[in-house]
């Protein structure tokens, strides 16, 4: 009988880490310093019921995103009370705080902190509520254990507010080195208090966002000049802001010595895909006599993180 129910525990068990899941995508200031990300990288290796699914480094932003994804667990009445991601997600900004000084940071993407953005979606079965459930776990355990300020955003703030909000009350968007960010030069004590941490900001470890929301996709489109003016003129008519494209965020970035970029954010991919901004921007820059490259996700979408995961997972169980 043993036996039996040892087997029907490990089904049990398999079943929930196939179906239930969370995923983390983890923006962390720094892709230039190897030792830096190889220590980050084997925090999260610690615990093999999370697995790191994609990795995008860009040395130009100095800027890296991890896509990690685990299961939750439930208690009886279906409310999430453990995953191994909020473990393995602060792991891993330890290891960031320990390896990485704002004040010494320099890249052509805007930051507000070594952490810079933890956005949490659900997977599979799981749902929003889920999704920021882990968002509140992972914002308190980083705010109040490493003393780090941390607004949360969309599905995880009381009020449902937007990320490009909070960055735009905090100058997020505004470079402090011609076209670059470098260092902390924001007031240390914050105007707009956080929702978790102190009100107080370390120079060296910066403020984290923490958001949940429904999968948002990461789209940058390479503009073959180095006119930065001119990518934030057709950054700013691509989005829903500047009046173009509805559930379109963008930036126009200095990208290498000899291009600028259009890096978007998707909000709702299904709606406005890349497609249509890819074709958006090409008529715009047209206009302005540029020439565009093809875009290029960031990240791997959906259904292909899950199925790397199962596979990954039954790899390392066999």
């Amino acid at each position: 009988m043993d036996s039996i129910s040892n087997q029907s525990c490990k089904d049990k068990k398999k079943t929930t880490m196939q179906s239930m899941l969370l995923c983390c995508k983890l923006y962390i200031s720094e892709a230039r310093n190897e030792e830096a990300l190889d220590s980050i990288e084997r925090a999260a290796k610690r615990d093999p019921e999370t697995v790191i699914v994609n990795k995008f480094e860009d040395r130009d932003y100095n800027r890296v995103c991890y896509t990690l994804v685990s299961y939750v667990v439930h208690d009886s009445i279906g409310c999430p009370i453990y995953s191994p991601l909020q473990q393995s997600v602060v792991a891993m900004a330890e290891a960031a705080y320990e390896a990485v000084n704002l004040e010494q940071h320099l890249g052509t993407h805007p930051r507000l902190g070594v952490v810079d953005d933890i956005l949490c979606h659900p997977l599979a079965r799981a749902s929003l509520d889920e999704a920021a459930w882990l968002a509140k776990k992972v914002a308190a355990e980083i705010g109040n254990r490493f003393q780090v300020p941390v607004y949360l955003y969309a599905a995880a703030n009381p009020t449902g507010k937007a990320l490009d909000t909070i960055r735009r009350e905090l100058g997020y968007f505004r470079p402090n080195n011609d076209h670059q960010w470098t260092g902390w030069t924001q007031p240390q004590i914050l105007a707009e208090k956080p929702n978790e941490g102190p009100d107080v900001v370390s120079r060296a470890r910066g403020i984290t966002m923490i958001g949940a929301r429904p999968w948002v996709a990461m789209y940058n489109i390479p503009i073959m000049s180095t006119d930065v003016s001119a990518a934030r003129r057709i950054a700013m008519m691509v989005s829903a802001r500047g009046g173009g494209l509805p559930t379109v965020q963008t930036l126009g970035l200095v990208h290498g010595e000899d291009s600028t970029e259009i890096a978007c954010m998707l909000l709702e991919p299904n709606q406005i895909g890349a497609d249509r901004v890819q074709n958006h921007v090409e008529k715009l820059a047209a206009e302005e006599g540029l020439d565009v490259e093809n875009g290029y996700f960031t990240d791997i979408p959906p259904q292909m993180i899950t199925d790397r995961y199962k596979k990954m997972i039954s790899a390392d169980s066999d």
